[in-house]
């Protein structure tokens, strides 16, 4: 607090206090929904951009037989990716913006730069380099939103439920895939047949309409990003301390001098003391110094880093992409068919991520859900090498069907792809974004999550354009469908183990305490920082309620704070 001599606080306070049922109101839920909205906007491109470049229409309007066949592969390829390139550098700059102008404007921001790329995307005259150019802009706002939404839920959530509301953003990814892949994916013919209201809305490159729910949902957001307040901590952060309160007691649903409110703000201002008095420097340089040369700050990103790669890597996200061509591998024929279970498998994900927010993450803990996870994706990898590995010539020999006798056995990999997809949206899919958010201190939480999510862009991009070349038969230099689903198993089996001695649980703790769970050396921290952390969060409360009962520390605290607002 400003003025007068800093009076110890206890960080650890608020558990013994309980969570007051009012902090649980429509304020947050709102705050909640406005910011998991940008979910779907990487959910909105993957749903739409292959249905939108398999639209004729779409490849007469950039004139795409005047290529030649690898011109074509590139082109599409390109396309795809455009905006994953550009989100890689929107996930390293939003650290910038989300400390120097906050996490509201910097969702404005983002969601400007998301609505410019698109406009660019529809508005030239069948440029290629406009196209790209349009995409990458895109990129660059959409790349943000992984950073800016997950750091905001994470900060006004009450520890008991952070995992539930941070979760929302990763629910709204599958939303914006399911929600626009029928728009984008059923063929032209098909809906004029139905005469579907979107036969009538389809326009000139087939696309547009479709592809302007880019535009709709980034406006959605910006207009919303005025309902809402800027982060307690950020304002903390940034020396605004009565702002601060003021904005805490609104999203709690509180008093500005509520007991609750008064402990909660005093953590937060404490931890950032602390964080301030163990600085190496000030500014960027200062914040970069402190994120790699302190040990502990060091290893949470570490952590960060590495759930990025081996998550990227594992496969599941490799099936979402490439679900239609995987399927079709395992032996669904027909358009209407794959497009059925690409859908379901979509429904399967969805619903995999709603179980893990509302029943798992706050409730068996973060580590339990991700290793059930794990668990879920390994068994279903395994199982489909095996059968790749039974029926070799499936992906390698051209025109082979699966024999007779072995249509058991495909159904029962088709089976796993379902599995696959529920393991990966119950674990690494819902944990990279939830960790990496709540892991990190104040002072570089921007910085470290910015760094996670650029190497999270760069592995999906190397991901999507290597794996087609790995299901290529040996003869063409891939690794075939078997050695594929091989190197995903392990993948898999390898994060397991990672995670088992790696992470620690981070659930039910307020990010201020979060530092208590690496105070070990390194190799213990993954199997007993829990234990070690809790422990010192008994010591401490033993010695600060003993402070506390020799006056009124906190009681007087909570006068000055309430008095100056």
């Amino acid at each position: 607090m400003a003025g007068g001599a800093k009076k110890p606080v206890n960080i650890f306070r608020l558990k013994n206090l309980g969570e007051p049922k009012e902090i649980f109101n429509w304020r947050l839920w709102f705050a909640v929904t406005s910011f998991g909205l940008m979910g779907a906007a990487r959910g909105i491109d993957e749903g739409l951009i292959s249905g939108a470049f398999n639209s004729k229409d779409f490849q007469r309007y950039i004139d795409y037989s005047s290529y030649s066949k690898v011109e074509q592969t590139n082109i599409k390829a390109n396309v795809s990716a455009m905006v994953q390139i550009g989100s890689v550098g929107g996930a390293l700059f939003a650290f910038i913006v989300c400390d120097r102008i906050g996490r509201i404007w910097a969702t404005r921001q983002l969601c400007l730069l998301w609505i410019l790329g698109i406009a660019i995307f529809m508005g030239n005259n069948g440029s290629l380099g406009a196209v790209y150019a349009g995409r990458f802009i895109a990129g660059l706002g959409v790349g943000q939103t992984v950073v800016v939404a997950p750091v905001y839920l994470a900060e006004i959530s009450p520890a008991s439920i952070r995992g539930l509301c941070t979760c929302v953003f990763t629910g709204f990814v599958y939303l914006g895939v399911y929600f626009c892949q029928p728009v984008s994916s059923w063929p032209t013919s098909q809906i004029m047949a139905a005469k579907s209201i979107w036969a009538t809305i389809h326009t000139r490159d087939g696309q547009e309409v479709p592809t302007s729910l880019h535009i709709i949902f980034a406006g959605l957001i910006f207009i919303l990003s005025f309902l809402q307040y800027e982060s307690p901590r950020y304002l903390v952060k940034r020396g605004q301390q009565e702002k601060a309160l003021v904005n805490l007691a609104r999203v709690r649903g509180l008093p500005v001098d509520h007991e609750y409110v008064v402990h909660e703000l005093n953590a937060i201002q404490t931890a950032h003391q602390t964080e301030m008095e163990a600085t190496m420097g000030s500014g960027p340089l200062g914040v970069i110094k402190e994120t790699f040369l302190i040990p502990s700050n060091l290893y949470r990103l570490y952590l960060a880093l590495t759930a990025q790669i081996l998550s990227q890597w594992s496969g599941a996200g490799s099936i979402t992409v490439y679900a239609t061509d995987l399927f079709k591998l395992l032996g669904i024929t027909g358009s209407n068919e794959n497009l059925l279970v690409t859908a379901i498998f979509g429904i399967v994900k969805l619903t995999a991520a709603i179980l893990c927010a509302l029943f798992l993450v706050d409730v068996i803990g973060r580590k339990r859900a991700l290793l059930l996870g794990i668990t879920l994706q390994a068994i279903s990898m395994i199982y489909i090498a095996g059968f790749l590995t039974a029926v070799p010539e499936i992906g390698t020999v051209d025109g082979y069907k699966v024999p007779a006798n072995k249509k058991g056995a495909s159904e029962g990999a088709i089976a796993m792809i379902y599995v696959s997809g529920f393991g990966w949206a119950l674990g690494w899919n819902s944990m990279q974004y939830l960790l990496t958010a709540e892991l990190f201190p104040l002072r570089i939480r921007a910085l470290a999550t910015s760094l996670a999510m650029t190497l999270h862009f760069a592995n999906q991009y190397g991901n999507s354009r290597a794996v087609p070349n790995m299901l290529l038969p040996a003869a063409d230099g891939g690794i075939s469908p078997k050695g594929t689903f091989w190197f995903f198993g392990v993948v898999t089996l390898i994060g397991g183990l990672w995670v088992w001695f790696s992470v620690p649980e981070t659930a039910g703790r307020s990010l201020e305490s979060m530092d208590q769970l690496f105070a070990l050396p390194w190799y213990r921290i993954g199997l007993h920082g829990n234990k070690d952390a809790d422990e010192r969060d008994l010591v401490i409360n033993e010695k600060m309620e003993a402070m506390e009962a020799q006056g009124t520390t906190q009681h007087v605290e909570r006068q000055d704070v309430a008095s100056r607002v």
